[in-house]
């Protein structure tokens, strides 16, 4: 189950994530700034990555992972985020769990960590 999520392309789910926010009264650009908060791209290298359909595997490869990461916690799919052993898979289950919080209404800061 693991290698099919590492070789799913990123914006096969990113559709998924806006669409969880905008329900909640979130924004596309919000979810935006939590993928670039987590990742360290820039607007031009999200969008790129999006277009290029970019796996899972190789987005997080290429990412320069926010060292706040690691105060991610909580659970997604009755699964503790902080506890998850494979360390890409984690990083999948960290910008589900902030996706989540933005959608719950967490403020900004929050999520982000501040």
């Amino acid at each position: 189950m693991s290698e099919r999520v590492f070789r799913m392309p990123v914006a096969s789910v990113y559709p998924h994530y806006v669409t969880k926010a905008e329900k909640k009264g979130r924004t596309q650009a919000e979810v935006d700034e939590v993928i670039r908060w987590l990742t360290g791209y820039d607007d031009d290298e999200l969008k790129r990555h999006l277009d290029e359909e970019t796996t899972f595997e190789d987005f997080f490869a290429q990412a320069d992972l926010n060292p706040r990461s690691s105060l991610i916690t909580g659970s997604v799919c009755g699964v503790k985020v902080q506890e998850v052993e494979d360390p890409l898979m984690q990083r999948i289950r960290f910008l589900d769990k902030l996706v989540d919080e933005l959608a719950k209404g967490r403020p900004m800061d929050k999520v982000l960590r501040a």
